[in-house]
Formats: structure tokens, C-alpha cells, sequence
């Protein structure tokens, strides 16, 4: 990995000691962090009001972006999904997420997951490396100039497993919530971090006291079930799993989501359902419903009795369930399927 100085992620202290290291003006310190988050304009050559000299110097050792968009696939429900290359080549995903309401952007943390559940496309290929700093803010710059505008919400539900690139996921997450010219201004309550259920980075994260959302794909309620979801590597016992969400609900004063995927004929008798509203009931915490979006034939989609079912035993217990609203399966643009496509 490049050592060069790296724009986007940087504070305005870090950026004055840049460049007074490269013979220049500190005072430009500020006028470089407004463009890169008060006008979310990343490309050095755009921000007009540095001297041409500077602009080429900083092109040649902080230059950013260093990625580009390389296809962008819409989706049904008028998501738009961004396929972007990396400096290195490896390819990654951003996905714009449209509601009557609000915009959610969706962003990776790593090039490819070592998590691998085995219903989803991300992991397919295991871990290639973490994205750094930089690289997840850059999602965030091609979503805005795409949307034309910043997101209402953020989820970090695309490609990869978070918590196991904290450092990065971290200073992204600061630069998304700071004020002023030192980040974008996003309230933390608008930003949801994911996990598989890393119990370690969830024990971190809850340390960490900030009031992000976090939302847990749990997916079974008995181990022996989610042992048939997620390989061993990275699979906690579900019991150290709700330790961790009551340690983040303590520490952080925000309700856990449960994520869900429903998948036919493993994790959705209408028993299972009760068990997880009654997990819910007793957490505190919110369920979120996914149909599965078939990736190789092998997990196929319950049929929608089934789903109404396992919804209505999930209501007996919890206090919030929802059934999500299926967008962006379709022209391979759900999540890892249009980068699987592009790698092949």
C-alpha cells in the first residue's frame, strides 16, 4: 500500500502539517477540507481557488480520487448500483438506495468478505483486503455526485465485514459526522454500521459510545442453524452475540436492528420466528425481514405464504418488524453480484 498522503480522511491540522512539509501556505489547509467536505469535491483539479502549482503538486503526492466509477447498473426500484476500480484494480460496489422519503447510500469496507455466508455473493471469493479511509469516503463522493446531492441515511451493508476493518471503518465514520469543514455533518443516528456478528469489533464498537446504529445479521436462532449460513471462521455462538448487542444497547443508548434473511426450507418455520421476536422482545431491539436473493441456486426465496407466516409469528413478540422492500436484484446489481460478474 502507496505511503503517499491520502486527501480525503484528513483534518485540517494534518493537512497544514502537510503542507508546510511541501513549502506551502498552511492557510490553504482550510480552503483544501471545504472543498473535500463542504462542497464534497474530492478531485484536486476542480478546487479553483488554489493556485494551479499547487493543484498539479497535490495531484502528484495526494491525489485524489484514486478510484473512478467504471459502470453504474440500475436496479429495480430505482436503485443505482456503482461498480468502482480501485488504484489497484480490485473492484468494489456503492449502491444508491431511493425512498419517497430519503436517500440511503449503501458502502463497502472491504474488497471482497472473509465472512463468506454462504447465501451471499460478496464473500464468494473470501477476503481480497481491506478498503482504507480514503477508499470508503471516495463511495461516498461518486454517490453524492450521482445523487447531486448528500444522502439522507448511511448503511454499511455492502461488501465486507466492517468490524474487522475497524481502523478505517472508524476515521470514516468520524469524517461522515464531523462539523464544519472537518467532515460532512451527518448525525450519527443516520449512519448503521453491519456486522455478521463479529463479537470482538461489536465489543469495540460498544466501547466506542457513539450513538451509531448497528445492525446485527443474525439470520438463525439456534447455532446448528447458522452453522448451515456461515462457515466457522467467523461465526460466534449466538448467546456471545446478544452479550455484545446488550453491551452496545448499554453503551451506546441506540436499539439493535436484526437483520434476517429468510431462506427456504432452513430458517423459516414460523417456530423460529416466535424465538426471534421473543429475542427481540427481551433485547429491546428491531427485526428487519429479507427475502433471500438467490446467488447460485443452491438457497432459494420462501414463497410468500411462508414469508407472511414467519412475519406474523416474528409480530407476536417484537415490537418492530418489517418485511424489506426487495430493490436492486434485478441487472445483477444486488449486493456482489454485478463486481462477481465483472470478475469472472
Amino acid at each position: 500500500m502507496s505511503e503517499q498522503f491520502l486527501l480525503p480522511g484528513c483534518s485540517q491540522s494534518e493537512l497544514q502539517e502537510f503542507l508546510l512539509q511541501q513549502g506551502e501556505k498552511p492557510f490553504r489547509a482550510k480552503q483544501i477540507c471545504s472543498w473535500l467536505y463542504g462542497k464534497c469535491e474530492f478531485d484536486v483539479m476542480q478546487m479553483l481557488n488554489l493556485p494551479l502549482a499547487l493543484r498539479e503538486k497535490l495531484r502528484e503526492s495526494a491525489g485524489s480520487p484514486r478510484s473512478q466509477v467504471v459502470e453504474c447498473a440500475a436496479g429495480s426500484g430505482g436503485t443505482e448500483k456503482l461498480l468502482i476500480k480501485l488504484f489497484d484494480g480490485e473492484l468494489i460496489e456503492m449502491v444508491l438506495i431511493p425512498s419517497p422519503e430519503r436517500m440511503t447510500f449503501c458502502l463497502s469496507t472491504q474488497v471482497g468478505c472473509p465472512v463468506r455466508c454462504r447465501f451471499c455473493a460478496s464473500g464468494a471469493h473470501g477476503l481480497v483486503r481491506n478498503l482504507q479511509c480514503d477508499e470508503i469516503l471516495e463511495e461516498f463522493y461518486y454517490g453524492v455526485k450521482q445523487h447531486g446531492a448528500l444522502p439522507d441515511n448511511i448503511v454499511f451493508m455492502g461488501i465486507g465485514e466492517g468490524l474487522l476493518n475497524w481502523k478505517n471503518l472508524r476515521r470514516a465514520l468520524e469524517v461522515l459526522s464531523a462539523p464544519d469543514d472537518e467532515g460532512f455533518g451527518m448525525s450519527p443516528r443516520r449512519i448503521t454500521v453491519s456486522t455478521s456478528g463479529y463479537v470482538p469489533g461489536m465489543q469495540e464498537f460498544a466501547a466506542w459510545g457513539r450513538p451509531y446504529n448497528l445492525a446485527v445479521s443474525l439470520h438463525a436462532v439456534d447455532d446448528l442453524t447458522r452453522s448451515k449460513l456461515i462457515p466457522d471462521n467467523c461465526r460466534y455462538p449466538i448467546s456471545e452475540i446478544l452479550q455484545a448487542c446488550e453491551l452496545y444497547a448499554e453503551k451506546a443508548g441506540r436499539m439493535v436492528t436484526f437483520e434476517y434473511t429468510l431462506i427456504d426450507g432452513i430458517n423459516d418455520d414460523p417456530a423460529m420466528g416466535r424465538e426471534l421476536g421473543r429475542i427481540a422482545h427481551r433485547l429491546h431491539a428491531k427485526v428487519n425481514l429479507i427475502a433471500c436473493n438467490p446467488v447460485d441456486g443452491t438457497f432459494a426465496r420462501p414463497p410468500e405464504k411462508r414469508l407472511d407466516e414467519f412475519q406474523k409469528a416474528v409480530r407476536e413478540f417484537a415490537f418492530s418488524v418489517t418485511m424489506r422492500v426487495e430493490k436492486g436484484s434485478s441487472a445483477a446489481s444486488a449486493c456482489g453480484q454485478l463486481r462477481i460478474k465483472r470478475t469472472k
